[in-house]
């Protein structure tokens, strides 16, 4: 048997036997409490998963809370504009939880793994791990663009935790192909390790569309894919000046730490707006009614890793004249006013997940190239601030609901203790 955190199972038809969770053990307001306890999310004990010829069973030692998941626990995609497309890539009921770092409990099959090894997940359900032949995203390394990801036995799911066929990391264990899981060095620690997903998402982005030398990039948001993107433009772009607009002080105290030129709050946004056009050496037109944009002149590149209406609009008002806003943070869409899109001949890019990635010549996967970093000095362990069982998840909910209270930057499951 295994314990499990189940998201979307249909009242009265229980995915296994429910399980109680922990009384929340810090003071929670019981408004979070009232509408954490309405989401579709429990905590289960189930029958072990099937696992393929092949896979590899492996048990948690840390499992990270993605921004999706932490969505989905509080109910953030409940409003706005529902008529979402990637509807087609999930199949309910589904464990959650796919950045983990775990320990090799058995091997089925050849595989350069052993028992006991400690390894972090690539959480795509791309070719391989379905049993197909690799497709031509497949084939280039981008894992994250695969186009098989509603085929094979595994079913809908571009990724472990998100798929009915493929249970993901918030689970005592989970099983997943050879080819998805990266052995961790000797000195990376646990903290370090179940940070190689987020470090690769931001990494995949920044490497998309990098900031031009001596430019300027503004990286909005300071959670964990904001904090991954400022440590990236730091360590491998020196010279770009950075700014990073923040919701929360101790996310500015975490960007500056990091080596951020510049942390703004993110309201009032006319005020951070101010402060960015100082940054960027420009001037502010002011408009009809609303944000002034800036002419001539602005940021270079903008990463929004929030990806809310308000930060688009914000950071096509501060972008410069054929700058680029990359996309890589997920909210229910909205609108917001785009004009300076065409008037300033933007480029708006999506960036989703990560792959192969060729960084200083050298193409690996972006999960290699982190665990490289790490042995070569990086330590963002301390980004990780909170982590709790799995019964405790109430209390990671309330943390993740109550961020000027909790401080968090980076929750985590330590599901076997």
């Amino acid at each position: 048997m295994t314990r499990a955190l189940v998201y979307g199972a249909r009242p009265g038809a229980a995915p296994g036997t429910p399980l109680e969770p922990r009384v929340p053990s810090r003071e929670v307001d019981a408004a979070v409490l009232a509408n954490l306890l309405a989401q579709p999310l429990g905590l289960y004990e189930l029958d072990e998963p099937q696992s393929t010829a092949g896979e590899v069973a492996c048990a948690p030692r840390l499992a990270g809370v993605c921004g999706s998941d932490a969505r989905l626990m509080l109910g953030d995609f409940s409003e706005g504009d529902l008529d979402n497309p990637m509807a087609a890539f999930s199949v309910l009921p589904f464990v959650l939880g796919h950045e983990v770092v775990a320990d090799v409990l058995a091997l089925d099959g050849d595989s350069e793994l052993e028992v006991g090894d400690r390894v972090v997940l690539n959480p795509w359900l791309s070719c391989v791990p379905r049993g197909l032949a690799p497709c031509g995203a497949c084939e280039r390394g981008d894992l994250a663009q695969c186009e098989r990801f509603l085929d094979g036995a595994i079913g809908p799911g571009l990724h472990l935790g998100v798929a009915a066929g493929a249970p993901g990391a918030f689970a005592s264990w989970f099983a997943a192909h050879p080819a998805q899981l990266h052995r961790v060095p000797d000195g990376v620690s646990d903290a370090a390790a179940v940070l190689a997903d987020p470090f690769s998402v931001s990494l995949h982005a920044i490497l998309r569309t990098p900031p031009p030398p001596t430019g300027r990039a503004l990286v909005i948001g300071a959670g964990a894919l904001g904090t991954m993107a400022v440590a990236i433009l730091r360590r491998y772009y020196p010279d770009v000046e950075v700014a990073s607009l923040c919701r929360y002080a101790h996310q500015r105290d975490a960007v500056t730490r990091l080596g951020a030129h510049l942390a703004v709050d993110h309201e009032p946004r006319a005020d951070a707006l101010a402060e960015l056009a100082r940054f960027a050496g420009t001037t502010l037109r002011p408009a009809l009614d609303g944000l002034a944009m800036a002419y001539p002149g602005g940021v270079d590149v903008v990463y929004d890793t929030v990806g809310s209406a308000a930060t688009l609009e914000l950071a096509v008002r501060i972008a410069t004249m054929r700058g680029s806003v990359v996309l890589l943070g997920v909210a229910t869409p909205r609108r917001f006013e785009w004009t300076p899109i065409y008037f300033k001949e933007l480029t708006v890019i999506g960036s989703s997940g990560f792959g192969a990635e060729t960084l200083d010549g050298e193409r690996r996967h972006a999960i290699d190239h982190y665990l490289a970093a790490c042995r070569d000095g990086l330590d963002l362990a301390w980004l990780v601030t909170h982590t709790d069982s799995l019964e405790g998840y109430l209390d990671v909910g309330a943390v993740l609901a109550s961020p000027v209270r909790s401080g968090v930057i980076k929750a985590a499951f330590a599901p076997n203790g």
